[in-house]
């Protein structure tokens, strides 16, 4: 019946099987050590959010490089874990799965879009720096060669080290404009040699590292891929190059692809759009669309491709759900935000809740009053983090405390963010 769907299992092509269609999807925690190590915090928000439901968690960005976090606080495994390392992630493991569920590791380098105050000179695909204003970020170095080949390795090395702690699966972020997003976009890597150029170039890094990660934990783990639709930003990566590069991701032997959208210029995996118009792409649009992002693009690709597809990016009602379901184009639906207070919301929607808090409505650094402020770039886009950092803040409330702080004001959540990122930046241990 179409009102079962969400509570159908799914069978995978490796063979691991997802209990149900609901997915907690990969939000960062900024929960671990200066040195990137799993805390009891953290494992503290996972036990909540296993107990939640879900037949799947996948974890925030994991770093396969200490200089190169997304944010402050990150997991870091960027070489063999020691025995203080291990330990911790065999503790975290167990506290992702307490509920039977599966538990999926997303592993990510943020390339250019690591904080100045991380890295003033990360490493990208190519010299060009990202065009935000505000100063939070540097000019990128690029890679070299022999660099791109050592990153392979390290994300081989992460893969296995975090499969031998207990996590059931592995996915590799290839979206929302970090490392392995940036080589996909003529935008930000503007290479001369086998990594650049051609969308076959382009795509080369990805799949160098999902044949890595497949050779490290074998075939009857889980590999997923997380892939932008699109960049929205012209001259970007665009739906006709994201099919094709579905296209190979099938054939190298993916489980599971989840389509998101958009980076840090043109955040639309947030539902806002950034400082430059979006490009518009060439997909037909559904009833769908008004609530989930980026669903259409799913409906599209699964015309092209049967390799199981996961989307996240807006919804809230179990009715949009069960007919993004019942439609055959997305065999897995992601929730995000509202598991940032309601961590069980996943066992609700399958006992029947018609839908899930919309937390994100009305959050903003600014009141109404003052909106007209949002024309200045600056400010649009601080208010546009300042209202992430509100998320953030429940985070750690969870993790820490064991409860969230509905009640907290945008502006003490990014203080508080602000001033957590600034004590873990000064314990940070610099690599030589």
């Amino acid at each position: 019946m179409k009102n079962a769907l969400l509570s159908e299992a799914l069978q995978l092509p490796c063979g691991v099987e997802l209990p149900n269609r609901l997915a907690k999807a990969a939000m960062t925690e900024g929960l671990a050590t200066p040195e990137g190590v799993p805390t009891p915090a953290l494992n503290t928000l996972y036990r909540h959010w296993s107990a939640g439901g879900a037949g799947l968690l996948l974890t925030g960005n994991v770093i396969v490089d200490r200089d190169h976090l997304e944010r402050p606080g990150n997991v870091v495994i960027d070489r063999e874990p020691d025995p203080e390392m291990a330990q911790a992630l065999a503790a975290w493991a167990q506290a992702c799965t307490v509920g039977g569920n599966q538990a999926w590791v997303q592993l990510s380098h943020a390339g250019r879009q690591t904080m100045k105050t991380v890295n003033p000179h990360p490493r990208a695909p190519s010299a060009v720096k990202l065009g935000l204003p505000g100063g939070q970020f540097g000019i990128p170095v690029a890679l070299t060669v022999e660099e791109i080949a050592g990153l392979v390795e390290r994300f081989a090395v992460a893969a296995r080290a975090v499969c031998s702690a207990g996590f059931t699966g592995i996915q590799v972020h290839a979206a929302h404009g970090y490392l392995l997003s940036q080589f996909l976009s003529p935008r930000s890597n503007q290479r001369r040699d086998a990594y650049g150029g051609s969308l076959e170039n382009r795509s080369r890094l990805l799949l160098q590292v999902v044949a890595a990660v497949r050779d490290a934990v074998g075939p009857a783990v889980a590999v997923a891929v997380k892939l932008n639709s699109a960049d929205f930003q012209r001259g970007g990566f665009d739906f006709g190059e994201s099919l094709r590069v579905a296209k190979w991701l099938e054939a190298a032997g993916v489980d599971l692809i989840e389509i998101s959208g958009g980076t840090y210029e043109q955040p639309r995996l947030l539902g806002v759009e950034g400082l430059e118009a979006p490009d518009p792409q060439k997909v037909a649009a559904s009833t769908l669309e008004r609530e989930a992002y980026f669903v259409d693009f799913a409906l599209a690709m699964r015309r092209e491709v049967s390799v199981p597809l996961m989307v996240t990016g807006g919804f809230r009602t179990r009715e949009a759900m069960q007919e993004a379901l019942a439609s055959g184009g997305v065999d897995v639906i992601g929730l995000g935000r509202p598991m940032c207070l309601q961590t069980d919301a996943p066992a609700r929607l399958l006992a029947g809740a018609v839908d899930v808090p919309r937390y994100e409505q009305g959050l903003g650094l600014l009141p109404d009053w003052l909106g007209f402020l949002k024309r200045v770039k600056t400010v649009r886009t601080l208010d546009t983090f300042a209202g992430q950092y509100w998320f953030y803040a429940q985070l750690d409330a969870l993790g820490k405390r064991g409860e969230a702080e509905p009640e907290l004001s945008v502006l003490r959540a990014a203080l508080r963010v602000a001033v957590e990122q600034r004590r873990l930046l000064r314990g940070r241990t610099l690599r030589p």
